[in-house]
């Protein structure tokens, strides 16, 4: 018999773990309830890698994003295999030999099957500095042959690698839209409280700057922003002020969100209790009726973060954002613009897939993160 059988006074299964719910802090439930949600879990993981690969890009990234390689133009995406001359090795990839299309002229790219590139790890490569503090030249993966390239997902009309440009695009996307969601977090949240939580002439005021704003048209604007911007400004500038505008832009919807909803909770019974109990203005909001509102919080936020990086997107693929040399999606997007660019190299499309990927991840982990913060959720 076992311990629990020879006990009567021990707490059966089904009962500890009730108890260990009702228990529970807050964040625990709201983790309990998410990881059950199983594609948002897939999303979060998808979004830590992203993020990982995009803040370690120099070390991710096998070739400088930015090298040019003229007789590798339009170089088809390398195949990692596995099998040489019916027998299974270590991943390799063949080297590539250059031929011309006698008809058309065209350069011609075949595999080496004479030449297997064994795939190494922690190779030496293009010399970079590792996140502002040392120079290093060790990349995560290359083959041990300089002449011969790993591109994984081809190269451009440059010979540029597309995966090392398409992971050091990720960094200054992702980044522009976090940063510009956290300024138009703060903006949004501080102002939507207090014109929903004051009313009167205060809600009047601030509805009517949302309404200036969203009134704007916003694709005139970055015309003309485009035009009045000097070609010679830092790019980093450039990347810094376009940020800024994308926050001071995309505020008034999470604005108009937090305003509904602390019109509809500011008369509950804990408010008026708090204002009893001689509580601030400040503490009323931020401690009662700030938490009482996380799960739409989380939902509004995690859909402004894609549509800030749509955003970006969009502009710089229609030349009115950043502009080359910076490296975004958006920006190499530019270089598909082109039908017969596209024709000859549908691999240029990979960073519209993907913008489309990391969008859908941020759709469903704010699905996921905001079942997990209702409160009245199982």
């Amino acid at each position: 018999m076992t311990d629990q059988a020879l006990d009567p006074v021990a707490t059966p299964a089904p009962a500890a773990a009730k108890e260990n719910l009702y228990t529970a802090r807050p964040w625990t439930l709201v983790w309990w309830r998410f990881r059950k949600h199983v594609l948002a879990m897939i999303s979060l993981w998808f979004l830590v890698i992203l993020a990982f690969m995009a803040i370690f890009a120099d070390v991710v990234a096998p070739y400088n994003p930015f090298g040019i390689e003229r007789l590798l133009t339009f170089s088809q995406p390398t195949a990692v295999r596995i099998v040489h001359n019916g027998q299974l090795t270590w991943p390799f990839v063949y080297a590539l030999k250059r031929e011309r299309d006698p008809v058309t002229a065209r350069v011609l790219y075949e595999d080496d099957f004479e030449k297997p590139l064994p795939i190494q790890f922690f190779v030496s490569g293009d010399e970079y500095n590792l996140l502002g503090l040392f120079e290093t030249d060790i990349h995560l993966f290359g083959v041990d042959d300089r002449r011969a390239k790993i591109n994984l997902l081809g190269t451009d009309g440059l010979g540029r690698d597309v995966f090392s440009r398409l992971i050091h695009g990720a960094r200054v996307t992702l980044s522009a839209g976090l940063v510009g969601v956290a300024f138009a977090f703060v903006l949004g949240l501080t102002l939507g409280s207090i014109s929903g939580y004051f009313g009167g002439w205060v809600d009047a005021s601030i509805q009517r700057l949302m309404e200036f704003i969203r009134s704007v048209p916003t694709i005139p604007l970055w015309m003309g922003l485009a035009a009045a911007l000097p070609i010679a400004w830092d790019p980093v500038f450039v990347y810094v002020l376009i940020t800024l505008i994308l926050a001071l832009i995309g505020w008034t919807h999470l604005a108009r969100v937090v305003r509904g909803q602390f019109f509809a909770i500011r008369d509950e019974d804990y408010v008026m209790a708090a204002r009893l109990a001689g509580a601030s203005e400040y503490r009323i909001i931020t401690k009662h009726m700030l938490p009482a509102m996380t799960s739409y919080i989380i939902a509004a936020l995690t859909l402004a973060v894609p549509e800030m990086i749509l955003g970006e997107t969009a502009l710089s693929f229609l030349g009115l954002g950043l502009r080359p040399p910076v490296v975004s999606w958006g920006v190499l997007l530019q270089d598909a613009q082109n039908l017969r660019s596209i024709s000859l190299a549908p691999w240029l499309l990979s960073p519209g897939v993907a913008v489309v990927l990391t969008v859908l991840a941020f759709n469903f982990l704010g699905d996921g993160l905001r079942d997990a913060a209702d409160p009245y959720g199982q």
